[in-house]
């Protein structure tokens, strides 16, 4: 026992040590020529193409205001979370692409695209907009149809005569 005992430093020693924590990343905004910052959102099929730059809080997707492309004010609210959440609202203006998928997976990339586009301009920003979720791509996709099935799960009738 005597053996395993043995160690060539004491509780003592060790309360001068110091232990490190690895620092933390620092980011850099990211902006081109005209000040816009760019970001692709990505939700179930549908990719979109942000760029962000200050302004009066004007959104555009696909060359059309934001009211009369998402006309559900749920799927507005959706863009302008990450907005509220950075406490940026009406701070910015949007031009946006998006393409693929129904208009929830569009505006669920629209406000992916927003999260990251402001992290590239304002990095202090990505602790609020992580916090939130905002920045995790949701990787959920629908479910393949398997075959002998009507849908994905659900089976034929069943009758017996």
């Amino acid at each position: 026992m005597s053996e395993t005992q043995e160690r060539t430093g004491t509780l003592a020693d060790l309360k001068g040590v110091v232990p490190t924590a690895p620092e933390a990343p620092v980011y850099e905004a990211k902006r081109d020529a005209q000040g816009r910052s760019y970001a692709t959102g990505r939700r179930k099929d549908a990719v979109a193409r942000v760029w962000i730059k200050p302004g009066k809080g004007d959104i555009t997707v696909n060359g059309r205001p934001v009211g009369t492309y998402f006309a559900r004010p749920v799927l507005r609210m959706l863009l302008t979370q990450p907005f509220l959440v950075a406490d940026r609202y009406n701070q910015f203006d949007v031009v946006c692409t998006v393409v693929g998928g129904g208009l929830s997976g569009q505006a669920g990339a629209v406000r992916h695209g927003i999260s990251r586009a402001l992290t590239h301009y304002e990095p202090g920003l990505r602790s609020i907009l992580k916090a939130a979720g905002f920045l995790t791509r949701d990787s959920r996709q629908v479910e393949r149809k398997k075959y002998g099935r009507a849908k994905a799960r659900r089976s034929f009738q069943f009758s017996k005569r």
